[in-house]
């Protein structure tokens, strides 16, 4: 008796306001292959890395009021890309569920552990005084770091922790951090050939 394959884990989203207009694709079970454009520089590069890291295929096609500020078109980013990865979880049957990575990049250090808990929740702290004023690329600020976790959390019902250890380089930091999220959510998406049905004594997630 064969065993039947697994659904595909992807979805398909698009987002448009006044704001911004975001195009989503993405593939839980790929490669880490990316084709990012957000018009953010720096958040391209964050999104590249996590699709590396996570070994997730994702594409994202994004343009907004950027000569008014980053913050609408990376918040309105990390909305879709929280409601994909909830949509392409599907009902969570045979996922590892829980995942956890220390990550370093030179002198920054960064601790992320992720619960696919169907619970939205952040903890997010060790970010050093005056980070999230700082402009990272040009006109990325350190606070879109914590407000990009915040919306994927919420919108794709994670608990999520992530602490700064140490670091001096705000590049580096923020980097830390995306590398140290997608490295366990990897490890939370992950298919467990042990786990049976769904992993909660609830019976659902």
């Amino acid at each position: 008796m064969s065993t039947p394959t697994p659904a595909p884990r992807t979805a398909r989203r698009v987002r448009s306001t006044s704001e911004s207009t975001v195009e989503l694709e993405l593939n839980l079970d790929g490669t880490g292959a990316s084709r990012i454009d957000t018009s953010v520089p720096f958040f391209d590069h964050m999104l590249t890395a996590f699709a590396k890291h996570s070994l997730t295929d994702l594409t994202v096609r994004a343009s907004g009021d950027t000569h008014i500020d980053a913050h609408h078109t990376v918040e309105d980013i990390s909305i879709v890309l929280g409601q994909a990865i909830g949509e392409a979880l599907g009902d969570k049957a045979g996922i590892s569920r829980y995942g956890d990575a220390l990550v370093p990049l030179d002198e920054a250090l960064a601790q992320a552990v992720v619960d696919i808990s169907g619970r939205p929740y952040l903890v997010h702290e060790g970010e050093p005084a005056g980070f999230e004023q700082h402009l990272i690329g040009g006109h990325f600020t350190g606070s879109l770091v914590r407000h990009t976790f915040e919306a994927i959390a919420f919108n794709a019902a994670l608990t999520v922790h992530v602490r700064v250890l140490g670091g001096r380089d705000p590049h580096h930091i923020a980097e830390a951090e995306y590398k140290a999220f997608a490295r366990a959510f990897r490890q939370a998406k992950a298919l467990d050939p042990l786990v049976d049905g769904i992993p909660s004594t609830k019976g659902a997630l």
